[in-house]
């Protein structure tokens, strides 16, 4: 008998299969050529399916996942659930499928879906959907784009302090801190809510991303001239600055007095004084306040013993960070994709890692993008090219669709070991996929600029 945790692995990869063979079902039947982007399936049976229990919301999302770095697949297989299975879609499986074209900048496409979300009681737009847009028209850099978004979102009545939160924090995210700012304090100076404590947390986070740590203290002290209250979550990110810019015990000395001033932390600010502690003093400390914050009635969550396995394996304690990671299901926190993570970085030999990577699959842990990234580079620089082939199979077992990245770990690693002619393979199906690859003389590619025509 399966464990939940497999049936839930297996849900969005049977989804994917079956669509997968509808695909090949249909091939070899000549459809006429569309200028719409949506699907051209025709349902085989006329009647809807049987059993349309198999095709649940979570696993439509998850398999919907599968195809993040197909945005073509997604679509069609969002439109075949619909037309060929007659599958009704949720807010919520618009918001995964928006994310996927916005992700590829087919904005006009995104706007279409939109539309025809707010003609539909059960799919109405709401605060997520536009955060997706602010998110993906942020990341592409369409700024004032971005902030068009905004001020159209009277026509959905959603123009409020939450929306206008989610742009700034969009700004922020993607390092358009400077922009985000100059919207807060300059052009919204009259908003009722250009001050609130968290559209500041989001500037100060933003500045964190910029890794502009003089500014970060700058506009720390510029919350106290502003008279802004500086909540928990204020000083959680203040500290997690302080550590990540090299001084740790600075965060272990604010936590000190927020402790003094009777501030009662809640896990995130543990977390990042755990870590903090444990860079300035060790992690024996790190596993004393794990002690402590139990005892003050605070639980940890998986985030919590991540931070701890990571400063073991750094530390060179493995044996130890096993024993937290097999640990972790009888304290409460089963581990995730992080946590393993954490030791794949720093382990160093193939059939330990291939282990370590099924354990992790067989438990339940679905892998991400950079998880396959990460093991196929390491052994790429390694030069062991039967344990990343074996990555890569998995890869497609699970249903999950490379992207970028992870087919530029496996050309480089084919380029360094002179397989030339199977690395242009490769290179080929990438660009295909719309995947843009890197130059690479010895595959005779190159950057394409203005001037290529």
């Amino acid at each position: 008998m399966l464990s939940s945790a497999t049936s839930r692995l297996l849900r969005p990869f049977l989804l994917l299969r079956l669509h997968q063979a509808q695909i090949l079902l249909h091939s070899s039947v000549p459809h006429p050529v569309s200028s719409k982007p949506f699907s051209t399936h025709t349902p085989t049976d006329p009647e809807p399916q049987s059993k349309p229990t198999i095709y649940d919301h979570t696993a439509v999302r998850e398999t919907l996942s599968s195809y993040c770095n197909d945005w073509k697949k997604a679509l069609d297989f969002f439109t075949w659930l619909e037309t060929d299975c007659h599958f009704q879609h949720t807010t919520e499986t618009y918001n995964r499928m928006l994310d996927i074209l916005g992700k590829f900048f087919e904005f006009e496409l995104s706007w279409n879906l939109i539309n025809k979300m707010k003609h539909n009681p059960e799919t109405v737009p709401n605060y997520t959907t536009f955060r997706v847009l602010f998110k993906r028209y942020v990341s592409a850099h369409l700024v004032n784009e971005a902030v068009d978004v905004y001020n159209r979102l009277e026509e959905f009545g959603l123009k409020d302090e939450t929306s206008y939160c989610n742009l700034i924090d969009a700004l922020c995210e993607y390092k358009h801190v400077i922009e985000a700012q100059e919207l807060c304090f300059w052009k919204n100076k009259d908003s009722a809510f250009d001050k609130s404590t968290k559209t500041h947390n989001s500037l100060l986070r933003g500045w964190f991303r910029m890794g502009w740590w003089r500014k970060c203290r700058d506009f720390w002290e510029e919350m106290d001239r502003r008279g802004v209250r500086k909540d928990l979550h204020s000083y959680s990110v203040y500290m997690d600055i302080l550590c990540k810019s090299g001084k740790p015990w600075k965060a272990v000395k604010l936590y000190k007095e927020m402790k003094s001033k009777g501030i009662k932390l809640d896990v995130v600010a543990y977390n990042t004084v755990i870590r903090a502690i444990g860079l300035s003093d060790g992690v024996d400390f790190s596993k004393r306040l794990l002690r402590e914050m139990k005892e003050l009635g605070c639980e940890p969550n998986v985030g919590t013993y991540n931070t701890v396995v990571k400063l073991l394996c750094e530390n060179g304690r493995y044996k130890e960070a096993f024993s937290m990671l097999y640990q972790m299901p009888k304290l409460g926190c089963v581990p995730d994709v992080i946590t393993y993570h954490c030791i794949f970085k720093h382990l160093e030999k193939p059939n330990e890692i291939l282990r370590l990577f099924d354990r992790m699959i067989e438990s339940g842990v679905q892998p991400r993008m950079d998880t396959f990234v990460m093991l196929m580079r390491k052994f790429g620089r390694w030069g062991f090219l039967r344990p990343m082939f074996l990555v890569w199979d998995r890869m497609d077992k699970l249903g999950c669709s490379p992207d970028g990245s992870a087919y530029n770990a496996l050309i480089d690693a084919l380029v360094e070991k002179g397989m030339l002619d199977m690395a242009r393979h490769y290179e080929e199906e990438m660009l295909a996929r719309g995947l843009s690859a890197k130059p690479r003389k010895e595959l005779g590619t190159k950057l394409v600029t203005s001037d290529d025509g």
